[in-house]
Formats: C-alpha cells, structure tokens, sequence
C-alpha cells in the first residue's frame, strides 16, 4: 500500500489525463459568473482551478474535506493568482458546517455517493446550503477501456482484480453510482439529469500521458493482484508494465478512452 505522499503524488500526476474531460463537465454547468461555490470532498483542490475559472474573479470557491493532508497538500499547490477567490475547510460531507442558503452550487468529483454508498442523506445535507435555484453536481468515474484489442482481459480485470470490487461487493444495486439519478428525485431536486463525458487517449502520447495511463493500469488493476488467474496477472504484467517488450502504450495505434458521468439538479 502505498503512503499518503506517495498517493498524493499519484493524484497529482494522473490529473492531467482527466483534466480536460472534468473541465468539460464544470463548463456544461454553467456556472454563473460571481457565484459562490462548494467543492465537498475536494482532496487534494484538483478542481479548484476549474472551478475558479469559472465564477471568474469576483466569485468564490470553497474547498472541503476531512482529510488535513489533503487539504495542507491543495494550499500548497495552488496557483498564487487565485488564491484569493480560494478557502478551505475541513470537516465532514455528511454534516456540513455551513448556514442553510450559503451556496450558489455545490459540486463533488469522485467522492459524493462514489463509487457507491447512502447518497440520499449526503444530497439532503447539500441541498440545505445550497440557495432556492442553485444547482447540486457529482461528477465520477464510471468506465474505462485502456486495453485495445483484450477486451475480454479488461473484462475479467474489472470483474475479479477491480480496485472497485470492495466497493461494491454486497451492495444492493440502487446504492450504486450510477444510479444516482433516483436518489436526485428522492431529494427533491428540480430538473434531474444525467451527462457523460468521454475522455479519449490516442497517439502522440507525450510523457505527462504515458506517465498517467501507467499509473491508472495500477491503480484500476494492479491492487488486487491476488484476487486475478494467474493467466490474467501474467497478461497484465505483460501489457501494462512499462519496461515489458509488450507494453501496450508502445504500439502505434494506440486508443484507449475514459467516462464520466455528472448527476446534477436544481434546489
């Protein structure tokens, strides 16, 4: 298991494979310009930029989360240009330490209802900060095929060696992520939808990329290496490690793609 700095690190440099794709998500919000916002579970304040871009330089962005490293390891990585539309705060998602009608929006990205879990209450407790009219976002990970060429593997990796497995082992399908469009009706909130978001990976692959797609095939695989047939644990080694003469993201037709899906609805 790696360490918290090491994670951390982690988190920094896969950032960059899935920055563009989240920055599509805030933008189909529409955010409105001067707004007031809530980034719950924000981590290491990886969207903290893209969200202060968005409500523009008289708006403010708050950053929670329970973690204090997370949150001392997100004011040291932020741009000194924003920093004064920036807080943060830490505390727990599910009693939020802010007055009813505080917000404008609140938003969350792999963390809220993810990647399964009692999203009802969490949504209730949002919905009370955020103002008559105002708009409630989780956005997540929701599938990937980063294998070209070995679906089948990528399937029985998913389904046998997946980081996800423990999260969803024994949990009754409704209290999955994906389908949290219900519990946005159970709580009331207005004009619930859903969108999905493609990230898609194809050559040149710089080394920023490279660096984030290696990264990713560990931590979606490489975890529960136990749990995988050893025919599968040796193709994995095969093609996903880089100094393989197979490795996959050495062969020129490379393409891989990622999704997002984003929750959102009115208050």
């Amino acid at each position: 298991m790696a360490s918290t700095r090491s994670y951390l690190q982690i988190l920094k440099k896969t950032n960059p494979l899935r920055e563009s794709t989240i920055q599509s998500a805030i933008k189909a919000l529409q955010i409105p310009q001067g707004s007031r916002g809530l980034d719950v579970g924000c981590g290491i304040g990886l969207q903290i930029p893209l969200l202060a871009k968005a409500v523009g330089s008289s708006g403010k962005v708050v950053g929670l989360d329970q973690s204090a490293e997370f949150l001392v390891f997100a004011k040291n990585n932020i741009d000194k240009k924003i920093i004064g539309q920036i807080s943060f705060k830490q505390g727990d998602i599910a009693k939020l330490l802010f007055e009813d009608n505080s917000f404008d929006w609140v938003w969350s990205c792999d963390c809220v209802g993810y990647p399964s879990g009692d999203l009802l209450p969490l949504l209730n407790e949002m919905r009370r900060i955020v103002k008559p009219g105002g708009k409630i976002a989780i956005l997540g990970w929701t599938f990937q095929h980063l294998l070209p060429g070995y679906a089948l593997l990528e399937s029985r990796l998913n389904a046998t060696g997946s980081v996800f497995i423990p999260h969803y082992k024994g949990i009754a399908p409704q209290r999955h992520f994906q389908r949290s469009l219900g519990w946005f009706q159970k709580a009331g909130l207005k004009k619930s939808t859903v969108k999905t978001f493609v990230g898609d990976i194809c050559p040149p692959l710089n080394e920023e990329t490279r660096t984030a797609l290696i990264l990713f095939f560990n931590m979606l695989w490489g975890e529960r290496q136990s749990d995988i047939a050893k025919k599968d644990r040796d193709e994995f080694q095969r093609l996903c490690h880089p100094d393989s003469p197979d490795f996959i993201l050495n062969i020129p037709d490379y393409y891989g793609f990622f999704v997002y899906s984003m929750f959102y609805g009115i208050v």
